[in-house]
Parts: structure tokens; C-alpha cells; sequence
């Protein structure tokens, strides 16, 4: 393996972002079709990509970096962390937005309907299941596609994209404030 400089683990890091984003709303999308039976718009954000998954991801990839075949921790850390970063997530947007994107008032030991029990276990075995078998198939894959493009290309991917989702963050923004 090829030792990866700081700016290379850093694009890395902004790609997962991406993928994991696009894949909670993938997953999002299909819970919400499921429940209502057809296409329901999912997330803060206009596009595809809900960032709190994105988010969630690379920290828990962060914080799980060293931990090699020790599977029950890293379902504890994922539920741990998952379930703090999504009751801070809401939280937060509900103070500045005055909206709650989810609400679990109705299940089981919740707490102000921000997190629940049902919800805390399930972000712990997705949790297992991306860092167990899904983030090692994006690793290679990511490895696979950055040989074939020029650093200063995956520069410009990368430019483009957080200036797409910031601008998509922009006017979101504007749109749940009422500005726009």
C-alpha cells in the first residue's frame, strides 16, 4: 500500500463525505417511499445527499481507525455516537430553523423525540455493517479510481463538489428561514 499524503487523506476523507451522504439519502428515500408509498423529498438539502449520514460516517471512521477485529466496540461507539451526533443535529436545526426533520415522540424510550431506543440500536448495527463491510469495498473502490485521475482533476472534483453543496447549503438555508 502506498503511503497517502495529508492533502490525499483529507480528499479521501471529502469523498467519503460524499458517498455516505448520497447513500443516507438513498436509504432515506426508500424508508420514505416505504412508509408512504411514494417519493418523498428527504433531508435539509435540495440535492441528493443528506450530510448528517456523510458526517456521521467520517466521524465514526475517524474514531474507529485503529480498531481492528473488535466488532462489539465498534457497535457501542457507533451507537454512542451516532445517537449524540443525531440528537446535537436536531437540536441545533431546530433552533435555527425552527423545524424537526424527524420526530420519534411515539417510540420507546425517546428522548424529546429527538432519539430512540429502536433508532440507537439501529444506528449501531449500521454502524458494524459500514465500518465491517461496506466502508473496506469503498476504500478499494475509491483506491481504484484515484490512480486513474491526476491529482490536480481530483482537486477540481473536489472544489466543485463542496462548492455545489455549499451553495446548495446556502439556499436551503434561505428556503427554511423563510428568506427565499
Amino acid at each position: 500500500m502506498v503511503r497517502k499524503t495529508t492533502k490525499e487523506k483529507v480528499m479521501d476523507y471529502i469523498a467519503y463525505f460524499f458517498i455516505y451522504s448520497f447513500l443516507g439519502w438513498i436509504i432515506e428515500t426508500i424508508y420514505a417511499f416505504i412508509i408512504h408509498g411514494d417519493f418523498v423529498k428527504r433531508g435539509f438539502l435540495f440535492g441528493p445527499i443528506c450530510p448528517i449520514y456523510g458526517f456521521g460516517a467520517v466521524i465514526l471512521l475517524l474514531v474507529t481507525k485503529k480498531m481492528y477485529g473488535k466488532p462489539f466496540q465498534k457497535f457501542l461507539i457507533a451507537t454512542v455516537l451516532f445517537t449524540v451526533f443525531e440528537y446535537l443535529v436536531s437540536l441545533i436545526f431546530e433552533e435555527i430553523f425552527g423545524l424537526r426533520w424527524w420526530d420519534y415522540s411515539n417510540d420507546f424510550l425517546n428522548i424529546q423525540g429527538r432519539v430512540s431506543l429502536m433508532y440507537t440500536i439501529f444506528w449501531g448495527l449500521i454502524g458494524l455493517i459500514l465500518l465491517e463491510k461496506l466502508h473496506p469495498l469503498i476504500e478499494d473502490f475509491i483506491q481504484k479510481v484515484e490512480v486513474k485521475i491526476k491529482t490536480n482533476a481530483k482537486l477540481m472534483i473536489v472544489y466543485v463538489l463542496l462548492g455545489i453543496l455549499i451553495l446548495d447549503f446556502v439556499l436551503s438555508s434561505l428556503k427554511y428561514l423563510n428568506i427565499f
